[in-house]
């Protein structure tokens, strides 16, 4: 029978009933349907931090079903699970003071987040601030927001003006950021960045580069929102990535490694200065400034109870000073890579993330061939993904083992070899 699955971000004329239909996982592998095993080398979608199969989170999500599967957050209804995961969350933020909106994931996360600060600056009586500034590369999600803050030129391509008044800026570079600021502050609600930007081809910060940012934020009079959707709940060795690069943000999108992946969740952490109108009645009298936005699953429940079981499995285990000891690992199997004829770059040493970049004269030459060897590493045992149509994605779950990070890179070595070999490349004639 035909598939009727429209699949993401995909050419569904090469897709459609080709599918590789994955049945389950454990710890960082996965099996098909035909029961053949791969090593997940990016965790799905950067998410599953505690890797695969881990009934714990199941059975909490199970049990509160059987108690309150669902009910909204809207006007003064709570439940004890969304109370409970904000109030964890909070904890660990690396603002004071925090609150946390919960949405139903990454993109959600950042509609509200550049919503708010739109929202925010109103309140205060500034609401010509409405420009939000983001840099080349990056990746917000896709919703209309996420679209249009989108670095990546394909994924704003075709969609017209969604979202007016935003501004971009090279990626690195904090002199443009500050000619941005020095012209138009009292127009720019806020600027929005990845720690390490993730699907626009795993780009690190360069050094002192995100010091420089909170600073000229804090003189332009500039929210800071930091985009941790990849980055929060350990990835980069630290609670929140913004703890890694040294910042103390006023707003953090999060998502993905709040559940590992198992239910849709996602967040915005709000720092005590952007909650404030809204959560203090004026010294006059009256009512406080009221932010009309929410979703319908907004703190669900069952969400809520599965994140704060994910939560508990991070803490015991000890997971984020995992990634800190496994990042020299990951690193090094990374490095391994750069002396292969077919390999331009090697980017990460930040946490659990990396990116095989193919040489510009590989891809000159075949267009195709970054997506051939992430088809052949996973005929070779290892499941990537393609980024930005140069790079393979490195990102596995926390519990990676080190002879597992060892497997990974040789999978993908072969990967490589397979490709170059199944389309007739000679290293010498590049």
């Amino acid at each position: 029978m035909p598939s009727r699955l429209w699949h993401p971000f995909a050419d569904m004329s090469a897709v459609r009933d080709r599918e590789v239909v994955f049945t389950r996982g454990e710890g960082a592998w996965l099996e098909d349907e035909v029961g053949r095993r791969y090593l997940d080398a990016t965790a799905s979608l950067w998410y599953c931090n505690v890797g695969h199969g881990r009934a714990e989170i199941a059975e909490a999500a199970a049990a509160q079903m059987r108690e309150l599967a669902g009910y909204h957050t809207f006007g003064d209804h709570a439940n004890r699970p969304a109370l409970e995961l904000a109030e964890r969350i909070a904890a660990i933020a690396p603002m004071p003071e925090a609150v946390v909106f919960f949405t139903t994931g990454g993109s959600d996360a950042v509609d509200t987040a550049a919503k708010l600060a739109r929202r925010y600056w109103h309140a205060v009586g500034r609401p010509e601030k409405q420009v939000i500034v983001h840099r080349t590369s990056a990746y917000h999600g896709m919703n209309a927001y996420g679209t249009a803050l989108a670095g990546i030129p394909a994924n704003r391509a075709d969609y017209g003006t969604l979202i007016e008044a935003t501004a971009v800026v090279p990626r690195d570079s904090t002199e443009t950021l500050r000619e941005l600021f020095e012209r138009e502050a009292d127009r720019i609600a806020a600027f929005i960045g990845e720690p390490v930007i993730g699907a626009g081809g795993v780009y690190p910060p360069t050094d002192g580069y995100w010091a420089e940012v909170e600073r000229l934020c804090r003189e332009h009079d500039v929210l800071l929102i930091v985009d941790e959707v990849i980055s929060g709940f350990g990835r980069l060795g630290t609670w929140f990535g913004s703890e890694r690069i040294g910042v103390v943000p006023d707003m953090i999108t999060c998502a993905k490694g709040i559940t590992s992946g198992y239910v849709p969740l996602g967040a915005v952490v709000v720092g005590e200065r952007v909650k404030e109108p809204f959560w203090t009645k004026p010294a006059g009298g009256g009512a406080a400034q009221m932010f009309r936005h929410g979703y319908t699953y907004s703190g669900h429940p069952t969400s809520c109870a599965a994140a704060l079981a994910n939560l508990d499995i991070i803490e015991r285990e000890g997971l984020v000073a995992r990634v800190a000891q496994m990042e020299s690992v990951l690193w090094e199997g990374a490095r391994r890579l750069e002396g292969h004829p077919a390999v331009g770059e090697v980017r990460g040493g930040l946490g659990l993330l990396a990116a095989i970049e193919f040489a510009p004269h590989v891809l000159a030459a075949d267009a195709g061939f970054a997506g051939a060897a992430a088809a052949a590493a996973r005929q070779a045992g290892v499941v990537t993904r393609l980024l930005v149509g140069h790079s393979l994605q490195v990102s596995p779950p926390f519990v990676l083992t080190e002879a597992e990070s060892d497997r990974l890179f040789d999978g993908l070595r072969d990967g490589i070899d397979a490709a170059v070999a199944a389309r007739g490349m000679v290293a010498a004639a590049w």
